[in-house]
């Protein structure tokens, strides 16, 4: 089986109690239905940072991440059907990005 990495972008922090049960609440159930493909949970993350060779360092990113989740996989299609029920990309917060993590 392949290990994939799922990029959050976008989403958002919950404006109240409630609504950060519910996400809570969601996440669990998405991560939960994923069973033993889940490698590493992940987590959120804070702003990045993008450093280029010259040492200038650029605050923000040049594309802002907001957490990873690992996957173990058949496919990239198994890895997408994950990815297409997470909470952000149901609600239309934010998107996942699916990259296949190669061995070395």
């Amino acid at each position: 089986m392949a290990k994939f990495l799922l990029i959050y972008h976008g989403g958002g922090m919950p404006e109240t109690p409630e609504e950060g049960e519910k996400a809570m609440a969601a996440w669990g159930e998405w991560y939960q239905g994923m069973g033993d493909a889940v490698v590493d949970p992940g987590a959120p993350v804070g702003k990045s940072h993008t450093v280029s060779a010259d040492g200038h360092v650029e605050n923000g990113g040049a594309n802002p991440v907001s957490g990873y989740t690992v996957l173990s996989c058949d496919s990239y299609e198994a890895a997408c059907a994950h990815a297409a029920k997470n909470p952000m990309v149901k609600d239309g917060s934010g998107s996942v990005e699916v990259a296949e993590m190669m061995e070395m």
